[in-house]
């Protein structure tokens, strides 16, 4: 009986698999103009290094990128469209790797700015920038996979992935409006892929300006690992299937916000692989009612649903999946009976 009913499941999914709801493209008309807005940095070293990487016009004549993008750079300079601009002055949040680069005369214009820096999971996100080194700026397309609470705002976490290059790209929502700004990566082969908030860069337009290059803090992200945020803390010990390392972590996480659906779900997590079963499909349950958007927390109940044969339970969570989360859906056609 139990064989059979992993079959079923099994052609469940074979079923529902053309339900799958893929991310959306935005419209070609609506790349093609952003693309005016999209520019290449290029910086060199003292000792001749030379590095690129993406930018966007967010003002007359202001250019956003990360910090990072211009750490430890002598030159600076940027291309669109065949032409080369000087800056003449930098405004920089170097912790939350953050710059924007000031130019005379640029006939370019702004990319518009989302007015509110509120975005849901799930939401269909893309970016324009040049991933790899690309000469022309490259389009990928993502959903929002995870909010993290930081410094008055939330970190973006897409599905999206992006290469070296592609630091600075903007992050916009299905109305082509900016919500965020590509940034960095977990380590790995299977990295997180982060996008710092709109919020940030319209602050950043209120600091004082320099006309130098002069690092004045660490970026959040590449702090010492016990000092960086516990959404990045997770990271490996979730990746190395250290569950007691994760368990930890995710422990002092929630201690220090309860209410934080990130920190509970890494600990329900953490708590399934312990074989805490029970503990972790209520947390799951509880951080599903408070956003039905949580496929994480959805596609691990499903996976519980089905160890425990429970078809009916199964059946609902991964039409679900199939719906909202193609990429959860298909981790979860890949599971094993």
């Amino acid at each position: 009986m139990r064989n059979m009913k992993k079959r079923h499941f099994s052609m469940w999914l074979l079923l529902a698999v053309f339900s799958q709801t893929a991310v959306a493209k935005p419209p070609p008309d609506m790349v093609y103009n952003l693309k005016g807005t999209i520019v290449k940095i290029h910086t060199t070293t003292k000792n001749g290094g030379r590095g690129t990487g993406s930018g966007f016009v967010v003002a007359d004549n202001l250019v956003a990128t990360n910090c990072h993008v211009l750490a430890n750079s002598s030159g600076i300079s940027m291309t669109s469209r065949g032409e080369s601009y000087a800056p003449v002055g930098l405004k920089a949040d170097w912790k939350h790797d953050v710059c924007l680069l000031r130019f005379e005369y640029l006939q370019l214009k702004p990319a518009p700015l989302a007015e509110s820096d509120q975005i849901e999971y799930g939401a269909d996100t893309f970016s324009v920038g040049f991933s790899g080194g690309s000469p022309k700026p490259l389009t990928t397309v993502g959903r929002v996979k995870a909010l993290y609470a930081f410094d008055d705002s939330y970190v973006i976490r897409t599905s999206a992935s992006f290469q070296m290059g592609a630091s600075g790209s903007p992050l916009l929502n299905a109305k082509g409006e900016v919500v965020g700004m590509s940034t960095f990566k977990s380590p790995g082969g299977n990295g997180y892929f982060y996008n710092v908030p709109v919020k940030w860069i319209k602050a950043a337009m209120t600091l004082p300006e320099t006309d130098k290059v002069v690092q004045t803090d660490t970026p959040f992200w590449d702090a010492p690992l016990e000092q960086r945020p516990y959404w990045m803390q997770v990271v490996l010990p979730m990746q190395a299937g250290k569950w007691e390392d994760l368990l930890t972590v995710a422990s002092a996480w929630q201690q220090s916000a309860p209410n934080d659906v990130e920190a509970n779900y890494y600990m329900a997590l953490a708590e399934q692989n312990l074989g805490k079963v029970m503990p972790a499909k209520a947390k799951f349950q509880q951080i599903l009612a408070r956003n039905p958007q949580h496929t994480a927390s959805m596609l691990a109940l499903a996976k519980i649903a089905q160890s425990q044969d429970n078809q009916s339970e199964y059946k609902n969570l991964s039409q679900q999946l199939s719906v909202l989360d193609d990429e959860a859906y298909a981790s979860l056609s890949e599971t094993k009976p």
